[in-house]
């Protein structure tokens, strides 16, 4: 027997099994096969344009870069090594509120850090690498597909 619950999450009673809705479909978390660097840059230059997965955003303060870990650029201001990372599936509606909310809030139940980033179309999580794979498997057993 399956009951509905409030923000799209169901609970099927006799399997115990709890899912994750947007809309008429599970929640799906994609994993980033590769590692990742956070870092700041002097000049939006060093950043390699033609790499296939960065995101930068530039302030009246810094330029900061996250990016494969091997395509990080030789001179940086600061640099933090050892970040994975996962993103919600599927284009995200901007009238969706609360996703990231409660995915940062189950991680910081189980003081997990997160860095998120948010695109036009969805929201990456970032985890230090020693606590990948709890993330995920905290995420899964609150009823995220993970992929």
């Amino acid at each position: 027997m399956e009951i509905e619950q409030p923000a799209g999450m169901v609970i099927d009673i006799e399997r115990m099994d709890i899912k994750i809705w947007i809309g008429d479909r599970q929640m799906e978390l994609k994993k980033i096969e590769y590692k990742l660097t956070v870092c700041k840059v002097a000049d939006a230059s060093d950043i390699d344009m033609a790499a296939d997965f960065y995101f930068v955003g530039k302030t009246d303060e810094e330029v900061s870069l996250v990016c494969r870990t091997e395509d990080t650029p030789a001179k940086t201001v600061e640099r933090d090594d050892g970040w994975r990372g996962f993103r919600i599936q599927g284009v995200l509606d901007f009238s969706l509120i609360d996703i990231l909310s409660k995915l940062s809030g189950i991680l910081a139940e189980h003081e997990i850090g997160i860095f998120a980033i948010s695109t036009y179309n969805t929201d990456y999580i970032l985890v230090k690498e020693e606590n990948f794979a709890r993330a995920l498997s905290v995420l899964a057993a609150e009823g995220y597909c993970v992929v």
